[in-house]
């Protein structure tokens, strides 16, 4: 346990600005992602992404048309 504990130690007084600039990206990334999946994977908003799931297939309504000179 002793060589796991090593193999994930950091030195915060070694670390430069880049550093704490890329570990506070990340975590804000990571974080922000998360809130995402948890808003789009919650079941209340089920009903409302199957409406719109084939939205990016539907070429016809796109091409076609009075307002699109179809």
């Amino acid at each position: 346990m002793n060589s796991l504990k090593d193999y994930f130690a950091t030195d915060f007084q070694a670390m430069t600005t880049s550093d704490w600039v890329g570990t506070i990206l990340t975590v804000v990334i990571f974080l922000l992602m998360l809130g995402l999946y948890v808003y789009v994977l919650r079941p209340k908003k089920r009903d409302h992404f199957e409406k719109q799931k084939y939205i990016p297939l539907d070429d016809e309504q796109i091409n076609s048309g009075d307002k699109n000179g179809g």
